[in-house]
Protein backbone atom coordinates (compact mmCIF):
# COMPACT_ATOMS: atom_id res chain seq x y z
CA UNK A 1 0.00 0.00 0.00
CA UNK A 2 1.37 3.59 -0.87
CA UNK A 3 -0.26 6.86 0.38
CA UNK A 4 0.23 9.93 -1.34
CA UNK A 5 -1.32 13.30 -2.54
CA UNK A 6 -4.67 12.38 -4.83
CA UNK A 7 -4.54 14.37 -7.69
CA UNK A 8 -7.68 16.11 -8.87
CA UNK A 9 -8.06 13.50 -12.05
CA UNK A 10 -8.52 10.91 -8.57
CA UNK A 11 -11.57 12.87 -7.01
CA UNK A 12 -13.78 11.18 -9.07
CA UNK A 13 -12.68 7.73 -7.86
CA UNK A 14 -12.34 9.38 -4.02
CA UNK A 15 -15.94 10.85 -4.03
CA UNK A 16 -17.10 6.95 -5.55
CA UNK A 17 -14.86 5.28 -2.31
CA UNK A 18 -16.63 8.03 -0.20
CA UNK A 19 -20.07 6.89 -1.04
CA UNK A 20 -19.10 3.43 -0.95
CA UNK A 21 -17.86 3.74 2.86
CA UNK A 22 -20.53 5.79 4.39
CA UNK A 23 -23.01 3.35 3.30
CA UNK A 24 -22.20 1.64 6.55
CA UNK A 25 -22.47 4.94 8.64
CA UNK A 26 -25.82 5.87 7.26
CA UNK A 27 -27.02 2.42 7.86
CA UNK A 28 -26.17 3.16 11.61
CA UNK A 29 -27.56 6.71 11.50
CA UNK A 30 -30.54 5.08 9.71
CA UNK A 31 -30.35 8.26 7.23
CA UNK A 32 -29.28 8.07 3.90
CA UNK A 33 -29.37 11.85 3.33
CA UNK A 34 -25.96 12.75 5.70
CA UNK A 35 -23.42 15.30 3.71
CA UNK A 36 -20.67 12.47 2.85
CA UNK A 37 -23.57 11.25 0.87
CA UNK A 38 -24.96 14.23 -0.52
CA UNK A 39 -21.28 15.50 -1.55
CA UNK A 40 -20.76 16.40 -5.15
CA UNK A 41 -17.72 15.96 -7.17
CA UNK A 42 -17.58 19.92 -7.03
CA UNK A 43 -17.78 20.15 -3.59
CA UNK A 44 -14.91 17.47 -3.36
CA UNK A 45 -12.73 19.56 -5.75
CA UNK A 46 -13.71 22.89 -3.73
CA UNK A 47 -12.12 20.94 -0.83
CA UNK A 48 -8.86 19.90 -2.93
CA UNK A 49 -8.15 23.42 -3.81
CA UNK A 50 -8.12 24.41 -0.10
CA UNK A 51 -6.56 21.86 1.64
CA UNK A 52 -4.66 18.59 1.82
CA UNK A 53 -6.50 15.37 -0.25
CA UNK A 54 -4.18 12.23 0.35
CA UNK A 55 -4.99 8.92 -1.08
CA UNK A 56 -4.17 5.12 -0.32
CA UNK A 57 -3.74 3.28 -3.22
CA UNK A 58 -3.19 -0.85 -3.54
CA UNK A 59 -2.95 -2.69 -6.29
CA UNK A 60 -3.58 0.41 -8.54
CA UNK A 61 -6.84 1.07 -6.76
CA UNK A 62 -7.49 3.49 -4.18
CA UNK A 63 -8.40 2.01 -1.19
CA UNK A 64 -8.66 4.84 1.60
CA UNK A 65 -8.63 8.82 1.48
CA UNK A 66 -7.94 11.02 4.06
CA UNK A 67 -8.62 15.02 3.83
CA UNK A 68 -7.42 17.92 5.96
CA UNK A 69 -6.71 21.83 5.90
CA UNK A 70 -5.44 24.11 8.46
CA UNK A 71 -7.43 26.52 10.89
CA UNK A 72 -6.33 29.12 13.32
CA UNK A 73 -3.58 26.48 14.37
CA UNK A 74 -5.56 23.76 14.00
CA UNK A 75 -5.67 21.07 11.40
CA UNK A 76 -9.11 20.11 11.01
CA UNK A 77 -9.07 16.46 9.78
CA UNK A 78 -12.27 14.44 8.02
CA UNK A 79 -13.73 12.02 5.55
CA UNK A 80 -11.34 9.23 6.39
CA UNK A 81 -12.44 6.50 4.53
CA UNK A 82 -11.70 3.23 3.54
CA UNK A 83 -12.81 0.79 1.13
CA UNK A 84 -14.99 -1.79 3.11
CA UNK A 85 -13.30 -5.03 1.13
CA UNK A 86 -10.03 -3.00 2.94
CA UNK A 87 -11.18 -2.16 6.94
CA UNK A 88 -9.44 -4.14 9.09
CA UNK A 89 -5.62 -4.00 7.64
CA UNK A 90 -4.25 -0.71 8.59
CA UNK A 91 -4.89 1.68 5.90
CA UNK A 92 -7.33 3.89 8.22
CA UNK A 93 -4.37 4.51 10.93
CA UNK A 94 -1.83 4.97 8.06
CA UNK A 95 -3.59 7.61 6.69
CA UNK A 96 -4.55 9.46 9.55
CA UNK A 97 -0.75 9.67 10.63
CA UNK A 98 0.21 10.33 7.05
CA UNK A 99 -2.23 13.11 7.09
CA UNK A 100 -0.53 14.48 10.67
CA UNK A 101 3.01 14.47 9.00
CA UNK A 102 1.91 16.43 6.21
CA UNK A 103 -0.84 18.92 7.91
CA UNK A 104 1.53 19.75 10.58
CA UNK A 105 -0.12 21.63 13.69
CA UNK A 106 0.37 22.74 17.02
CA UNK A 107 -3.40 21.05 17.31
CA UNK A 108 -5.54 18.34 15.04
CA UNK A 109 -9.38 17.89 15.58
CA UNK A 110 -12.01 15.75 13.98
CA UNK A 111 -15.48 14.34 14.84
CA UNK A 112 -17.65 11.53 14.33
CA UNK A 113 -20.90 9.97 14.79
CA UNK A 114 -21.30 9.20 18.91
CA UNK A 115 -23.25 5.70 17.50
CA UNK A 116 -19.53 5.17 15.10
CA UNK A 117 -17.78 3.35 17.92
CA UNK A 118 -15.35 1.46 15.33
CA UNK A 119 -13.93 5.25 14.19
CA UNK A 120 -14.02 6.56 17.92
CA UNK A 121 -11.64 3.73 19.24
CA UNK A 122 -9.19 4.41 15.95
CA UNK A 123 -9.19 8.07 16.98
CA UNK A 124 -8.11 7.32 20.31
CA UNK A 125 -5.63 4.51 20.05
CA UNK A 126 -4.14 7.46 17.32
CA UNK A 127 -4.29 9.64 20.46
CA UNK A 128 -7.02 11.57 19.80
CA UNK A 129 -9.27 12.25 22.98
CA UNK A 130 -12.79 13.14 23.21
CA UNK A 131 -13.69 17.42 24.04
CA UNK A 132 -16.90 17.96 23.59
CA UNK A 133 -20.03 16.18 21.57
CA UNK A 134 -22.94 18.10 19.58
CA UNK A 135 -26.32 16.96 18.68
CA UNK A 136 -26.89 18.31 14.94
CA UNK A 137 -30.19 17.20 15.23
CA UNK A 138 -32.47 13.91 13.79
CA UNK A 139 -31.02 11.93 16.41
CA UNK A 140 -27.37 12.65 15.53
CA UNK A 141 -24.40 13.62 17.52
CA UNK A 142 -21.07 14.20 16.54
CA UNK A 143 -18.22 13.20 19.08
CA UNK A 144 -15.46 16.10 18.87
CA UNK A 145 -11.44 14.58 19.16
CA UNK A 146 -8.48 16.48 19.47
CA UNK A 147 -4.67 15.74 19.77
CA UNK A 148 -1.76 17.87 20.79
CA UNK A 149 1.49 17.63 17.96
CA UNK A 150 3.72 16.01 19.64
Amino acid sequence: MTISHATKEDLPAILQLQYLAYQSEAVLLQNFSIPPLKQTLADLEAEFERGIVLKAEEGGMIVGSVRAYCEDGTARIGKLIVDPAFQGRGIGTALLSAVELVCSAPRYELFTSSKSEKNIRLYERAGYVRFAEKEIGEGITFVYLEKPSI
